[in-house]
């Protein structure tokens, strides 16, 4: 079976001029692109190797264990490269990415969300780290000596009102299975299941809450512990009622006198594994399929199910979406679609919207997009333990929307300290699970240390009790918020330091960015820091990045995205060995603080720290300075294991700036000066503050998506394609599109004005054609919404498919009798030569007759490269031994060698028997040699 490597291009990607300032990135592809093997990746590390032919050539890594199946997508890395994301078998333990590109395989790596995969998960996590070279490589933040692993934040003031208390009504649930829906680049129908919990006795028309749960295991095997990602289930196997996993929170809320809906997804689930998007535009059809349902019930009751002709009306004016994993970038893009219609061809629902989304709650989120809607307010929970989505990746919905469009809608990260990803589902929750289910933060069994912060023994996790009741408090938080309007909510989610007891005993810290925020001293290009340094969240450099490898543990504001360097993200880096030194940062124009009480900042500092103290004072645009207080900040629990670098949010009040003729509408700078002896800090942002929220109106602003054509190299001539890019919707705005090089393996970033109807970026695809077997090619373009933009589809490209065969192999050896202490010698043929390295594997055999060549009998240096000893001696075809022919371009044939020893054992003639194997290792019919070696005597 062919493997091949490409060694020339066959199509060039030109980036043609743009508009807009250029700016460039010495990144790498996005995750749609795919790897490559080299002609010397025979010392692959234990579980790898190189596979396939044709359009089938793969890089396979096989898990010790098996990897359940998650929301996180399952990335493979060389270094700080991302090779691409790669198929999962059946088996749950073997994932295969197909080869292209010249590509040395050094440093390879297993990640999902920022956690290896291929090293062991011991109990004190050792083997974490975050994605930056920057600071951040001590423990010191501020006051404490000792920094203290697994010690809980105080908890915070009560507050006035507690949306976790059950409300006036009873509930009443039941079910609905309607006919199943086709969505694009699916080839099964998808369920239209669900089920409703609604108040008993309410009158009026009622709001609506749907959920939607994340990838989990599809199907499982009554009575047993299988369980699988097929779709449709299997005979002998059931559906996992995954939608049944947030009664919890439905019942809650329909007490409180909401309509709730539970929708099923795993007819995604089980065949979103190769979707560029990962699901999120079928998750967004799924769920305003549903929506459209409802509002064809609202107008003709008598065709609904009937839990839902025998409940109240539905208000579908007044819709709050909450969405688990996946599911939360499935109703964040729903969110989308809903205000900015998708294109027709990538849209699984093409029907009016009768609906208002009011709000989004998204728990555990992946934005494997980094794609929020700005106009839509969302709370997003961050499970301190989540051992699926592990960088916390979801803080992109708070972050990613500043600055992006009007600023009004509220943008809340919830951080659970001692949740784990699962147990927010009661379906995923072991005990409570109809299916077998398992706690997603892993911990080796038979290992004596525990992570002392999310292992079970630890006092900071919470119990699957306990993290479910601050779900469903936070939950019906937001729907108090942005459905209700109840203003006395919003502290509890807006950084303002206050709990709902109903979800004690669970720490629960939030900051938020929005509704009425001013002003903004953010790191962006324009602002000038001086006695600290501007860094990047993603930069392979140790100057720019905030944070270094060799920190424990890792920050949600800086989670990985798609290439080693990226552009627009970052923080202000203060370091410090002395009290009294000084950052003072200074926007490219003076910002406005008028009308606020407070100036609101969000910093960042180790985790375990406490008592970190900093000054806060600002100067305006005629030198006025004002002092306006002392905070003082503490680090949350974290280990090497968990995302802990996360900012805190602290307020200082602006009635010192309002003395003195201080002029806050012209805030020239803001200077922090370090109280504590030494320690560090980012700071992310500062905004003036009130409270309150704004009435949030969406703005009418352009969609970009970007699509992906397949096409065939062909025989002969050259063809030019183009990327697809779109532009729909309305006004004018700047979006960031980034191009991979393909001569040169980096990615070019351009900052673009797009305007409907108007081509934004202009990639061509030059293809040249032949009949010379080699690669398919993945060209890929990414984009980004930088201000006054949305963007749907965010990767795409032009894929071209080699349309060769591959040349016939044969196999037949050069010396196949030798005497011992001499080398026995294949060749293999091709019938043509190749445009790329092939590279075949080659299976050792138990021999049909005679003795069989033992570990003892060849050159135990040579036995070494597969990581192999002499002894115990046991046959060659006992031994981890996998050969490989490397037929380089152009030419039609390779040798392979294997080494044997003389010894002064008077022996029988032993044998080495060999096989040529297709991509599941196992041999080609016709294509087996066998070599003899007999003793010197």
């Amino acid at each position: 079976m062919i493997h091949a490597r490409r060694t020339g291009v066959a199509a060039v990607v030109v980036l043609a001029a743009l508009a807009g300032a250029p700016g460039s990135a010495q990144a790498q592809p996005s995750s749609v692109t795919a790897a490559s093997a080299t002609a010397s990746d025979g010392g692959l590390p234990p579980g790898w190797r190189v596979t396939g032919e044709g359009a089938e050539r793969e890089l396979v890594w096989r898990s010790e264990r098996t990897v359940p199946m998650g929301d996180a997508r399952v990335e493979f890395h060389a270094g700080d490269r991302l090779l691409g994301v790669p198929r999962a078998a059946a088996d749950g333990r073997t994932f295969r990415l197909a080869l292209d590109q010249d590509t040395p395989l050094e440093d390879l790596r297993v990640l999902a969300a920022g956690r290896r995969l291929d090293v062991n998960a011991g109990g004190s996590g050792d083997d974490g780290g975050s994605g930056g070279t920057g600071d951040g490589g001590g423990s010191g933040g501020g006051g404490s000596a000792a920094p203290e692993e697994g010690r809980l934040p105080a908890q915070p003031p009560a507050n006035a009102v507690d949306p976790g208390k059950a409300g006036p009504y009873g509930t009443v649930s039941g079910e609905y299975d309607l006919p199943p829906v086709k969505l694009p680049g699916f080839a099964a129908p998808v369920e239209m299941q669900a089920v409703v919990v609604a108040p008993k006795g309410a009158t009026g028309k009622r709001p609506l809450a749907l959920f939607l749960h994340g990838r989990h295991g599809t199907c499982y095997k009554p009575g047993g512990d299988d369980v699988t990602g097929d779709w449709p289930c299997a005979a002998g196997h059931k559906a996992i009622p995954s939608y049944k996993g947030y009664l919890r929170d439905q019942k809650l809320l329909a007490s409180q006198g909401y309509m709730t809906v539970s929708i099923s997804a795993n007819g995604i689930n089980g065949q979103d594994g190769e979707v560029e998007d990962g699901g999120a535009q079928a998750r967004s059809s799924l769920v305003r399929q549903h929506l459209a349902k409802w509002a064809d019930w609202t107008a003709h009751r008598g065709d609904a199910p009937a839990v839902v002709r025998d409940a109240p009306e539905t208000d579908l004016s007044r819709v709050l979406l909450v969405g688990h994993s996946r599911g939360g970038e499935g109703v964040n893009r729903a969110a989308m679609d809903s205000l900015y219609p998708a294109p027709a061809a990538q849209d699984g629902y093409r029907g009016p919207v009768s609906w208002k989304i009011r709000g989004t709650v998204l728990i555990g989120p992946t934005i494997f997009g980094h794609n929020p809607v700005a106009d839509v307010p969302s709370v997003t929970i961050l499970p301190g333990c989540d051992g699926d989505v592990a960088d916390l990746q979801g803080q992109v919905y708070v972050d990613g929307t500043r600055g992006v469009s009007k600023g009004g809608a509220l943008h809340s990260a919830v951080y659970v300290v001692g949740a784990n990803h699962n147990f927010f589902n009661s379906e995923w929750t072991p005990g409570q699970a109809e299916a077998p289910a398992d706690d997603d933060f892993w911990e080796d069994p038979d290992s004596h240390s525990r992570d002392k912060v999310c292992s079970t023994r630890s006092r900071t996790r919470l119990t699957a009790g306990q993290q479910q009741k601050a779900g469903a408090t936070y939950t019906a938080a937001a729907a108090r918020l942005f459905v209700a309007g109840d203003d006395r909510v919003r502290p509890l989610l807006d950084g303002s330091n206050r709990r709902a007891p109903s979800a004690d005993p669970a720490r629960v810290l939030t900051h938020a960015v929005g509704a009425r925020r001013t002003g903004g001293f953010l790191p962006d290009n324009g602002v000038k820091v001086t006695g600290g340094r501007l860094c990047a969240a993603v930069d392979p450099s140790a100057t720019r990045a905030c944070l270094s490898r060799k920190v424990k543990g890792a920050s949600p504001h800086f989670a990985w995205w798609q290439s080693a360097k990226e552009a627009g993200r970052g923080a202000v880096a203060l370091k410090w060995s002395a009290a009294g030194r000084a950052t003072k940062v200074t926007p490219a124009k003076p910002v406005s603080l008028s009308g606020a009480t407070h100036l609101a900042l969000r910093v960042i500092v180790p985790p375990n720290t406490s008592g970190t103290k900093l000054d806060v004072s600002v100067t305006d645009s005629a030198g006025h300075r004002a002092k306006l207080g002392r905070v003082k900040v503490d680090g949350l629990p974290g280990t090497a294991r968990t995302a802990s670098y996360w900012a805190r949010e602290i307020r200082v009040p602006l009635t010192a700036a309002g003395r003195g003729g201080f002029d806050l509408k012209h805030v020239k700078s803001l200077t922090l000066t370090p109280r504590s002896r030494s320690g560090q800090a980012w700071m992310m942002d500062a905004w003036g503050w009130a409270p309150g929220t704004s009435v949030v109106t969406a703005a009418a602003l352009p969609r970009v998506d970007i699509g992906r054509l397949r096409v065939k190299e062909g025989d002969s001539g050259t063809r030019t394609y183009r990327v697809p890019v779109t532009v729909s919707g309305h006004g004018s705005g700047k979006v960031r599109f980034s191009v991979l090089d393909q001569d040169t393996g980096r990615t070019v970033d351009r900052t673009v004005t797009v305007r409907p109807g108007v081509s934004p970026i202009d990639v061509p695809v030059v293809v040249k054609g032949d009949t010379r077997f080699g690669d398919e090619e993945r060209h890929s373009l990414l984009a980004k919404a930088v201000r006054g933009a949305v963007v749907g589809s965010y990767a795409g490209g032009v894929t071209v498919e080699d349309d060769d065969p591959a040349p016939v192999m044969k196999l037949k050896p050069v010396a196949g009798r030798v005497t011992e202490g001499k080398k026995l010698t294949w060749r293999v043929t091709f019938s043509a030569p190749a445009e790329v390295d092939v590279r075949q594997e080659v299976r050792v055999l138990p021999v049909t007759e005679g003795v069989e060549l033992s570990t003892k009998d060849v050159d135990p240096r040579w036995l070494e490269n597969f990581g192999e000893r002499p002894n115990p001696e046991r046959p060659l075809s006992e031994a981890g031994v996998w050969l490989t022919f490397d037929v380089r371009a152009g030419r039609t044939s390779a040798d392979l060698t294997v080494p044997t020893v003389k010894d002064r054992v008077t022996e029988p003639a032993e044998s080495l028997r060999l096989a040529l194997t297709d991509w599941d290792g196992e041999p080609l019919p016709g294509l087996e040699s066998t070599g003899t070696v007999v003793d010197a005597s």
